[in-house]
């Protein structure tokens, strides 16, 4: 099998099992315990939470650690929407259709059960939201703003800068879904700007089951998961220490090898997207055609069913996606594809294809000899 689904999720980096290994056996107390072993492992979680905020470049206790990227943007946004709605009245949630589930989801459960209202941004052909149209959107009742740095359906990089001034200079907390980002982008939240920011550690060869929200010093928010007092107040339960060494770990390895990770799959990915637009007809390239990860190429093709397809590369031997994997096998087209304004012909046809660090020049040769007679075939299928 040839593996080209790294926006799904990464291998595990040997050298993040290597720091992990020890909290599963040796060093494997509870942080919150009062004796030795108990100090070991709180000393583990001291030294991660560092780690991170030096990559991040924040305080420590701005660092708070959960269990996946989707936990972290829900902290983000009820957590902020509560905190700001008590505050000052503040009831609007601006976001956007392109977002992962795990925002346009929660936006969707805030309005509908807990009074709050949403408004929807349009993105443009590209999928990128501009700062204009934040501003635009920005009320004196406005509690919170949430635009993703890169699309993990189409790859498209974010103004994020620029969105995160606008919000700055009306005094509304701005949130960011880093999750796709953060292998390949810079994470320096004094430099993006933002006042929260999810990450989750399996995009960037670290574990499952482990995430981040950077919290902004004096940026309202509530606790969404009560219990203990873990994570300064806002995230209670006992501390994954291992899982959290190894993102943490992780985390650093991707910042110090970021031009080198993508410096190898750059090129690579540019190779897919000129020849699949120049040997598959009926093709469209999704997401911006620059500014986007470096790892991350994707794709339409009209009257293809892109499951199909994906069943057929996976017989051939190759793991790709249609789209976000949260929306693998689901026959309806993707809410990114079809906010592009694709029609449904076109936006059933998604495929993404994703590199990373185990991706080589022949895979990629074995990809592009094998997908135009592939998606030949799902079509003639398809239109049956």
């Amino acid at each position: 099998m040839v593996y080209l689904d790294y926006a799904a999720t990464t291998p595990v980096d040997p050298r993040v099992r290597e720091a992990m290994t020890p909290y599963f056996s040796d060093d494997f107390g509870n942080p919150s315990s009062v004796h030795r072993y108990g100090q070991r492992a709180e000393a583990a979680v001291d030294e991660a939470r560092e780690s991170v905020a030096r990559t991040l470049n924040c305080r420590a206790d701005e660092i708070v650690f959960t269990s996946c990227g989707s936990e972290s943007d829900n902290l983000a946004l009820r957590g902020v929407a509560q905190a700001m709605r008590e505050k000052s009245g503040a009831e609007w949630i601006i976001t956007n259709r392109a977002e992962h589930p795990a925002v346009s989801k929660t936006a969707e459960d805030l309005e509908k059960h807990y009074g709050f209202k949403v408004e929807w941004l349009d993105v443009d052909a590209t999928g990128t939201i501009t700062p204009e149209a934040v501003e635009k959107a920005l009320c004196d009742k406005t509690a919170i703003v949430s635009v993703m740095y890169s699309n993990n359906e189409i790859g498209t990089v974010n103004p994020i800068r620029e969105i995160a001034a606008v919000c700055r200079a009306r005094r509304v907390p701005f949130h960011t879904d880093a999750v796709q980002a953060a292998a390949y982008l810079p994470v320096d939240v004094q430099a993006l700007g933002a006042d929260l920011m999810s990450l989750g550690g399996h995009k960037f060869y670290g574990p499952k089951g482990v995430g981040a929200l950077y919290v902004r010093k004096g940026t309202p928010i509530y606790q969404v998961i009560t219990g203990g007092g873990q994570e300064g107040g806002l995230r209670a339960g006992t501390s994954n220490v291992p899982y959290i060494v190894g993102f943490a770990e992780a985390l650093r390895l991707a910042d110090e090898e970021r031009e080198s990770r993508a410096a190898h799959v750059q090129p690579l990915r540019d190779r897919i997207i000129g020849a699949v637009l120049e040997e598959i007809p009926d093709s469209q390239l999704t997401g911006h055609p620059v500014s986007r990860v470096p790892n991350h190429a994707s794709f339409v093709f009209k009257n293809v069913d892109g499951n199909l397809l994906l069943q057929m590369l996976d017989a051939a031997g190759f793991a790709c996606s249609s789209g976000s994997a949260c929306k693998t096998g689901n026959p309806e087209p993707s809410g990114v594809i079809t906010a592009l304004g694709f029609d449904r012909d076109w936006a059933l046809g998604s495929l993404r294809v994703t590199l990373g660090a185990g991706t080589s020049p022949a895979d990629v040769d074995a990809f592009l000899k094998a997908l135009p007679s592939l998606v030949e075939k799902a079509r003639s299928l398809s239109e049956r």
